[in-house]
């Protein structure tokens, strides 16, 4: 008698959840998991530098934490990446990326862009003559005067942009890219979506990065940066800079970060539905607000093609910097503070660290305020939000206040 062939249970088959139960659901039933001897529920820290060998001649996955460390694992999947890695904050992520352009070779990125990247880039210009030049992307033929097909190397797009809000259309510049430059790379900074929210990677993207810092980690109490890479040569060129160099996340980041994305899915839901009432508060109120949730947004229709949401960050103008700055600097319950994708909610006047003529060659305006919406109660925000812009005489007091206790 034949052996009947044997049947695999139904534990050991892998299934494809959600996104939102993807990124709480961590298990090794297809062998990329962590491998936890002991299967606690929660992932253990590998607080360790380094990591013993079984044998003189062969290394096993993991021999030096700088290399890569078992608290690392899980972030591929969510990202629709083929590889994941994690370094020590998002600067450094962009910084490792930058890396495989070489002296000579050219950057194109967009005109409004996080003021650390316009730092970094700069910096590549004037050390390494690596040319950056910065168009619109919000239109994709600004780009076909500097596309060369040896000499472009990154194309580095934002969408949402920080902190114009500009929309780019990631799968039509990837087509004409990867066409007229072979070797040319579609980097995307996805921080202000998440995974969550938008995956530049299904949309023609090579790279995408975060900097963890932000939503991922969703509380202020670490620094990460993550790349996603699609192509495992250009991966493996990621995991070299990252060995040589060093700026590999240390484990007990790495587990702040994967606690962090947990929670992920339920506070993106919960802050940008904040923001979306917000955003319908200022525009009520007769303000200028950049948003992809409002439907006078330009590019509103594109972003919906390509994300299942908003997000959470908004700018509106005031048309009056002493204006801005006093709304500002009258709110209670909205932090003072840089970066942005905590529980908390944030206001400030942005892009400070660019210089003034850089500021006014691209047209940022400088009563531009930016919101970063938090978890918090959405009247409470409205109503601080309201007071201070009654005390910084930026509203019309007669105008009743809208969308409280909607």
């Amino acid at each position: 008698m034949e052996p009947e062939p044997s049947v695999p249970s139904q534990r050991s088959i892998r299934k494809n959840y959600s996104l939102a139960t993807e990124l709480v659901f961590i298990d090794n039933s297809d062998g990329t998991g962590v491998r936890d001897l002991y299967n606690a529920s929660s992932i253990p820290i590998y607080q360790t530098a380094t990591f013993k060998q079984s044998s003189a001649s062969r290394m096993e996955d993991f021999d030096y934490t700088r290399s890569g460390n078992p608290t690392q694992n899980h972030l591929a999947k969510i990202m629709s990446a083929s590889r994941a890695y994690v370094v020590s904050s998002g600067m450094s992520a962009l910084d490792v990326v930058a890396r495989l352009v070489k002296t000579g070779e050219e950057i194109i990125a967009g005109d409004d862009l996080y003021g650390g990247t316009n730092r970094l880039l700069a910096f590549l210009n004037k050390s390494f003559d690596i040319k950056t030049h910065h168009v619109d992307t919000t239109n994709s033929d600004t780009l076909l005067p500097y596309l060369h097909p040896t000499r472009t190397r990154l194309i580095l797009l934002e969408s949402p942009t920080n902190p114009l809000i500009k929309i780019s259309n990631i799968p039509k510049i990837a087509s004409i890219v990867h066409e007229r430059c072979p070797n040319a790379l579609i980097v995307v900074d996805n921080t202000m979506m998440s995974p969550y929210l938008q995956r530049p990677l299904e949309f023609g993207a090579d790279i995408v990065i975060h900097s963890g810092t932000k939503y991922l980690s969703g509380h202020h109490d670490l620094m990460a940066g993550v790349i996603g890479v699609k192509d495992e040569i250009v991966a493996e060129k990621i995991h070299f800079t990252i060995n040589a160099t060093g700026c590999g996340l240390t484990p007990f980041e790495s587990w702040l970060l994967l606690r962090g994305i947990k929670t992920l899915a339920v506070r993106m839901e919960k802050q940008q539905a904040n923001a979306m009432r917000i955003a319908e508060f200022l525009e009520y109120h007769g303000f200028k607000v950049m948003y992809p949730g409002l439907r006078s947004h330009p590019q509103y229709d594109l972003h919906i093609t390509m994300s299942r949401g908003p997000g959470a960050v908004l700018s509106f103008l005031t048309n009056n910097t002493e204006i801005s700055e006093r709304v500002v600097e009258s709110t209670k319950l909205w932090s003072i503070s840089v970066s942005f994708g905590c529980v908390n909610s944030l206001i400030r006047m942005s892009h400070a660290s660019i210089p003034a003529a850089v500021r006014k060659e691209r047209g940022f305006p400088e009563d531009l305020i930016r919101l970063c919406v938090g978890i918090e109660d959405v009247n409470d925000l409205i109503e601080d939000l309201y007071s201070a812009l009654v005390t910084a005489n930026a509203i019309n007091v007669i105008k009743p206040n809208g969308y409280i206790n909607k």
